[in-house]
């Protein structure tokens, strides 16, 4: 009588398969939520550069001693932009009261605020950080 010997079958078997799927899934799941903050945080950083112009017109009006000039300035005078234009619209306004600037991102970057306290009419120029940006993580 002749003995079945099983041939060598090479592969992956079911649960090997298995553990591989699920193993992709966990990478997966971690990975995700973190993707979608980096993204968020880079559109932020359109809503932080959008303040520039005023940053540096305040800090301008400091050196040359014309502060209170700027400070009583509306936008589109005093060397202060007009209005703030981003290509992809990430910015929904960007103010200035009383030397705080003050940028509001777009549903996007979900309504987040950036606010640049300056530390005073002196140079050098500080400027303090604050606003809902800063809760969610995103400045």
């Amino acid at each position: 009588m002749k003995q079945f010997k099983p041939s060598n079958q090479k592969g992956f078997t079911l649960i090997e398969l298995m553990i591989v799927v699920a193993i992709i899934g966990i990478l997966a799941a971690v990975a995700l939520p973190a993707y979608q903050t980096y993204t968020k945080k880079a559109r932020f950083s359109e809503v932080m550069m959008a303040t520039t112009p005023f940053k540096t017109s305040y800090e301008v009006a400091v050196q040359s001693g014309d502060i209170t000039a700027l400070l009583d300035a509306d936008a589109g005078t005093n060397g202060l932009p007009a209005e703030i234009t981003v290509a992809n619209g990430m910015v929904a306004s960007v103010t200035i009261a009383d030397g705080v600037i003050t940028a509001t991102g777009t549903t996007d970057v979900d309504g987040a605020t950036y606010v640049m306290t300056p530390n005073g009419v002196t140079a050098p120029v500080q400027w303090t950080v604050s606003g809902t940006c800063k809760t969610a993580g995103l400045c």
